[in-house]
């Protein structure tokens, strides 16, 4: 790769003078700086790893990084959609502050962040995949990113500003370039790599040597599947993310056929009830389009398999829109979306697996501190869901492991509450450098060092807000505090609801417990606790500010 063999001259991005606290840990007999490895996926949830104690799909490598480090129980985003999440890694400060409040925004790259900061203290970096901010990266001798969402089969990059089409899988497409990068490097100084997956964002199309594989898996279904949302808000109830509703039969479920894909202009619809409705109409034209663009990627043998592998699905989903219940629906939909869910998870596993291998092979594997995360949680069947942006558990928190062996004890796991901001002060301080005052997230360090506890005057509440609405899903804007036992939540603009949960009696959130008399006093020591930290972070007028949130796209968020 032409800009690749550009690294080891430096011509790309010059490396700003090394720090003083930098040239302190390289010096002659000095251990060597450790490297930094971040590895980010894109809606993967806990749920969906087997080292949390998922049933829905095996994941031996990761599984490998929980087994040699670190497993954090509890850690948290402070705001559950993609962009915004990704500009808080990136600067360690909330929404508010590094001003990506929704995915309409655009990231002000000239802002501090830790790759900057590494950077500048030596470190080769390297941003390789998803990106998703609206801007060019900055700080990185070497970048090679999706356009916007990206996609699954012969996805574009940019790649140091240059436009390329890049025949195959994503997944694995990503993994090659992080691989060439690492090939190609100064080996003379220490890198932090971003690795970051588009997988397994919507709409889960899996590899070509995954097509099918869980056809004959049954997933259990969450208790929930079919909730009615009695006990909360107007929130949960007038959401559009539902999967036996809102899900798009034809982006999401491939249920469509190439015969109908190629003549789909002709169609008045192939959706399920309520076909006349505008809405509905432009639901599907939408679904049509988006599912024709991604399927016209594949090359005339990958269509092939494709189509061999979706026949079935598409037949059967014919036969049930005559016969079933929209409950009976709702459950096949759901273990579809398991299916391919599960199978793009596969893709990231076996990658992650290769991207070790490879640092094991070259000797770096003990020197590098390398952590596994997503952008945030996702639903996947919880409450009848897909997607994210709620305050509910399986989209606030978000997996983390780390793996560091000079530090991190092999086999640990934390109940310590952390958060996606904490990641850039934790980097800066593990490369040796001090933490910039205004990073609002706290070091790991300690956390770390420590076998999982928490240092003293550790927080004891984490501080969330969600700006996108109205938008896609529809999840109305909100913020709260979520405790160790307790979470308070407030939606705001179009309602005014307050809603509050006992964590231990109900971890999944099904019956608000904000009016309950027996909670008055949790109530008001919660509410303070949270104007204590909108104080801390700056957030003290949340429901005042304006914002012109997103409301189009070509594609989903």
């Amino acid at each position: 790769m032409k800009n690749l063999e550009t690294l080891r001259s430096g011509a790309r991005y010059a490396a700003l003078p090394l720090t003083l606290t930098a040239l302190a840990g390289c010096s002659e007999g000095q251990p060597k700086r450790p490297n930094i490895l971040v590895m980010m996926t894109d809606d993967h949830t806990a749920q969906a790893m087997s080292c949390y104690g998922s049933l829905l799909v095996e994941t031996p490598n990761l599984d490998r990084l929980a087994r040699e480090g670190m497993l954090f129980e509890n850690c948290f985003v402070s705001n559950a959609i993609s962009g915004p999440s990704r500009a808080c890694i990136l600067t360690g400060k909330y929404s508010h502050v590094n001003g990506f409040t929704d995915n309409s925004r655009t990231f002000d790259g000239d802002q501090q962040t830790f790759p900057k900061l590494l950077h500048e203290a030596g470190y080769q970096t390297a941003m390789i995949g998803k990106w998703h901010l609206n801007s060019d990266p900055q700080g990185f001798d070497f970048w090679s990113i999706l356009v916007g969402q990206g996609e699954y089969y012969a996805p574009q990059f940019i790649e140091n500003g240059e436009n390329r089409v890049e025949k195959g899988y994503v997944t694995d497409i990503i993994t090659d370039k992080a691989i060439s990068f690492l090939e190609h490097r100064d080996p003379s100084r220490p890198f932090a790599m971003l690795y970051y997956h588009k997988a397994p964002h919507r709409n889960w199309m899996p590899a070509q040597r995954h097509l099918g594989i869980n056809d004959s898996r049954v997933y259990p279904e969450p208790f929930n599947l079919l909730d009615d949302y009695a006990g909360r808000g107007r929130a949960a109830r007038e959401q559009a993310m539902e999967i036996g509703r809102d899900m798009w039969p034809e982006w999401d479920l491939k249920l469509m056929t190439p015969e109908e894909l190629s003549r789909s202009y002709e169609l008045e619809s192939t959706g399920d009830a309520n076909r006349d409705d505008v809405a509905r109409a432009n639901d599907w034209r939408s679904s049509v389009m988006q599912y024709q663009a991604a399927y016209n990627r594949m090359t005339d043998e990958e269509k092939a398999r494709w189509n061999e592998a979706y026949a079935p699905r598409i037949a059967e989903y014919k036969r049930l829109r005559k016969t079933a219940t929209p409950d009976e629906l709702t459950r096949w939909k759901y273990q579809q979306y398991m299916r391919d869910y599960c199978a793009v998870i596969q893709a990231v596993d076996e990658n992650v697996g290769r991207l070790l291998d490879y640092l094991e092979k070259i000797g770096e594997l003990d020197n590098t501190i390398i952590v596994y995360t997503s952008d945030q949680g996702f639903f996947l069947g919880e409450h009848g869901w897909f997607d994210k942006r709620f305050m509910y558990e399986e989209c606030q928190r978000t997996p983390l492991l780390v793996r560091y062996p000079p530090m991190v004890g092999a086999g640990t796991r934390s109940r310590a509450l952390a958060m996606n901001i904490d990641l850039a002060p934790t980097f800066v301080d593990l490369a040796g450098l001090a933490v910039p005052d205004d990073m609002q997230g706290r070091s790991l360090r300690g956390v770390l060092a420590s076998g999982g506890e928490a240092p003293e005057g550790w927080r004891t509440g984490v501080y969330y807000h969600y700006y996108e609405y109205p938008s896609w899903h529809s999840v109305k804007r909100h913020y709260g505090i979520r405790t160790a036992d307790y979470k308070l939540i407030h939606f705001y603009n179009d309602v005014d609801e307050w809603e509050m949960y006992d964590l231990k009696r109900d971890p999944h959130e099904m019956h608000s417990v904000y009016d309950d008399p027996a909670y008055a006093e949790v109530r008001r020591g919660l509410h303070v606790q949270l104007e204590e930290l909108q104080r801390e972070c700056g957030d003290t007028d949340p429901c005042e500010r304006e914002y012109e949130f997103f409301r189009g796209a070509d594609q989903l968020k």
